[in-house]
């Protein structure tokens, strides 16, 4: 499962529970409801062109709502540094996450904790390090940053809700990864079980797969969400067990 030959290398790769991100809150009952099911992290989009943007004003508002251990995530698109210091000074706790054509010196100026999006092609038939893009590499130029974010590279910024195929990336990639775009209740689970085995930890972050119009979140989804990557979890677990009996036996 998500390697040559299949298997899960237990030694290298122990169970630890996937992490979850809910992307795009912009009222306080959605940030309730993330942290109610069970969420990591939230994410505010500081991005104006998004139709989920909120201000920095309105993202402390919202991130003031949450409890301790559940991350704010402040998410960029190629702003300036004055503008993501100033945000930073208002949420102490956020977590940066850039998608544009930051570079690795522009990542870390303001300082702070920061992931990193990859924006993967969608050619089903081509590998992405065959499609111009070297994840493995990308991984290393950003090493600095605390996860790498995998993202459906579409038109604009943003995965615009698009799966790319999951089975085409590296199948060793040293790095914190986090699978984002297009996923849903009925995908995650597929998902984790596809790439958890090729990174050193992985996490998922969602948005529109959780949503009843854009912005606007739906409980039950968040729920759903959250329980099929638990779900997913006890099954990786599951199958990594297996894998350690096997190798005891031979």
């Amino acid at each position: 499962m998500g390697r040559p030959g299949g298997g899960f290398p237990a030694t290298t790769f122990p169970y630890i529970r996937t992490r979850i991100k809910i992307c795009g809150l912009t009222r306080e009952e959605d940030v309730d409801a993330a942290v109610a099911a069970g969420a990591d992290a939230v994410g505010f989009v500081m991005y104006e062109p998004s139709p989920r943007y909120v201000t920095a004003e309105r993202a402390a508002e919202l991130a003031a709502r949450l409890p301790p251990f559940v991350t704010p995530v402040l998410l960029f698109v190629n702003e300036s540094a004055i503008k993501i210091i100033a945000a930073c000074a208002r949420i102490p706790t956020a977590l940066l996450q850039f998608h544009g054509d930051e570079t690795p010196e522009i990542c870390l100026q303001a300082g702070r904790p920061f992931m990193r999006a990859a924006r993967i092609p969608l050619n089903e038939q081509t590998a992405p390090t065959h499609a111009g893009f070297d994840l493995v590499k990308y991984a290393q130029d950003f090493k600095a940053a605390q996860a790498i974010l995998l993202d459906a590279h579409v038109e604009g910024y943003g995965g615009g809700g698009k799966t790319f195929n999951w089975s085409l990336l590296p199948p060793s990639v040293n790095a914190h990864l986090v699978l984002s775009g297009g996923l849903t209740p009925a995908n995650v689970s597929d998902g984790i079980l596809q790439v958890r085995p090729r990174c050193t930890t992985l996490a998922v972050d969602v948005s529109s797969g959780v949503e009843i119009s854009k912005g606007v979140k739906s409980a039950e989804k968040i729920s759903q969400f959250v329980t099929a990557v638990r779900a997913a979890d006890e099954q990786f677990k599951n199958l990594a067990g297996q894998t350690r009996l096997h190798e005891r036996s031979e």
